[in-house]
């Protein structure tokens, strides 16, 4: 019997629903990504790096062909945002926004797009996170309608 091999590759990209500047505190943000790579080990997915800003998140998975992406990123954001919540650390309810980005990437492009989620800080002082995601769908050719895309905050 013949097993199943793959190399699939994914960064996902989503966004704090309002676009609300919620991880600030360092060590908050490092117990979220922790919790975060936690679950995406737990459904036997492979995290080959996290980072963010304090308004959105970025996730390079090495995706197992039985998994369907979008049900692996909705357990991420349900789970993270119960475990956000259930932590107090915020005035109100914490919630990620609706929908997310994908992207796929061939073997030889991970070093650079792990460099890339590494230097989040660095890279958004030059763009924000509105040019930054639409460079990502306009570069990987996605069509997509501007209404139905993250709400944006004026000046990001």
């Amino acid at each position: 019997m013949a097993d199943t091999y793959s190399q699939i590759y994914i960064q996902t990209v989503f966004a704090v629903q309002g676009r609300r500047s919620l991880i600030q505190q360092a060590h908050h943000k490092e117990e979220i990504y922790k919790y975060i790579t936690g679950i995406i080990r737990n459904k036997g997915q492979k995290l080959i790096a996290i980072n963010g800003m304090p308004d959105h998140v970025h996730i390079l998975i090495g995706l197992r062909p039985d998994t369907a992406l979008s049900h692996l990123i909705r357990d991420v954001k349900s789970d993270s945002s119960a475990f956000i919540n259930g932590k107090k650390w915020l005035r109100g309810k914490f919630n990620w926004q609706e929908g997310f980005g994908a992207f796929s990437y061939g073997h030889s492009q991970l070093d650079s797009v792990v460099k890339y989620i590494q230097n989040q800080q660095e890279h958004h002082e030059k763009q924000s996170f509105k040019q930054e995601y639409l460079t990502l769908l306009r570069r990987f050719c996605v069509e997509f309608k501007e209404p139905y895309l993250f709400e944006w905050i004026e000046g990001t």
